[in-house]
């Protein structure tokens, strides 16, 4: 018998974000290795075909069908939103099981099904927690410097209900640089925060906050997690410092993820981000389904690199969930920006 095939989606080329491409598609790589060198899937090995997305739904959706006509077993990754909504759609479509790595968007799927799964929480969830931090170190009227799109939309929905129940608001701006300065010093807000894309526009909207005196003290924020990435600190140095975001990892790693974390840095030569360890981690989950009596979400238990992954049907997410993957508000050390600190937990 063959290999074990698994369509890979994966942002390789712009605009997707391709630092998250390249962790994620590492990660799985390395657990690819592990799986093969352990004896595969009931003997057989695994094998990655791999489809650059380039952030781009239309061309996503395509590549599924090409590998679904190739007969892999199971789709697996994505990072944008809007990109693993149209390979959810379109894996369920053609009755692929589709295991979402690293998009969080709410609503994956148009409507429930039991073919799609996902490791990474749901915005709702992770969202809220940063709120939580924002409350808690006394932000309740904060502004976002947003783009058009169903992701940054619906995380500006989740901070504005979240604020609103405490007192706060939410004043909603656009991206050029030199109007959301202006707007900012005209309100009361003590924090922005960047809904957008990256490098361009959030690297350009940090400089101008950070040189404007008029914004001294504001917090600058990215929930999205942008300033995980070491091309964020490339770009932006000390000025890329200080800027909250969200990343999926525990306080303190377990032996599987300490020693996980090592390999992947053997890899890449430097350490891995969050998006990494949601690679070796779907990989995992993926061998283990595949290597099953059974192809049921509900019947995977799998020891993680984050902690023991099972997967529940939560109200209001319609694909098979990971409730919850630990999260984290984290940046970088002001002092030593290649250094993160943990903010918060929830």
């Amino acid at each position: 018998m063959g290999a074990v095939r698994i369509g890979v989606l994966v942002p390789l080329s712009r605009p997707g974000w391709l630092e998250a491409g390249q962790q994620l598609l590492g990660g799985m790589e390395l657990a690819v290795r592990e799986v093969n060198a352990a004896g595969g899937v009931d003997g057989r090995p695994v094998e990655l075909l791999v489809r650059d997305t380039a952030a781009d739904p239309a061309r996503a959706a395509a590549a599924v069908t090409e590998l679904a006509g190739l007969g892999v077993a199971a789709l697996a990754g994505e990072y944008h939103s809007v990109v693993a909504r149209a390979v959810a759609a379109r894996a369920d479509e053609l009755g692929v099981p589709f295991l979402c790595s690293s998009a969080v968007l709410d609503a994956l799927t148009a409507r429930p099904t039991d073919r799609v799964a996902r490791l990474s929480p749901a915005q709702s969830h992770g969202w809220r927690i940063y709120g939580d931090h924002l409350l808690a170190a006394g932000h309740r009227h904060l502004a976002v410097a947003t783009q058009r799109g169903a992701y940054w939309e619906s995380g500006t929905r989740i901070l504005r209900a979240h604020l609103a129940a405490h007192g706060g608001s939410v004043l909603e701006l656009g991206i050029d640089p030199a109007a959301v300065c202006d707007a900012l010093a005209a309100s009361d807000a003590t924090a922005v925060l960047l809904l957008t894309g990256f490098p361009d526009p959030a690297v350009p909207l940090v400089r101008a906050l950070r040189q404007d005196p008029r914004l001294a003290g504001l917090l600058i924020g990215a929930p999205a997690g942008q300033p995980e990435f070491t091309e964020w600190a490339a770009l932006l140095g000390p000025a890329g410092a200080g800027v909250p975001f969200l990343r999926y990892l525990p306080e303190r790693l377990s032996p599987l993820g300490a020693r996980v974390a090592d390999a992947l840095h053997g890899q890449f030569g430097r350490e891995p981000s969050f998006v990494a360890f949601e690679g070796w981690d779907t990989v995992t989950v993926l061998a283990a389904m595949l290597g099953s009596a059974t192809t049921k979400w509900a019947d995977v238990r799998v020891t993680g690199t984050r902690g023991p992954i099972r997967f529940e049907q939560v109200p209001g997410i319609g694909v098979w969930q990971w409730a919850w993957p630990p999260v984290q508000v984290a940046d970088r050390d002001p002092a030593d920006p290649d250094r993160f600190r943990i903010l918060h937990t929830g």
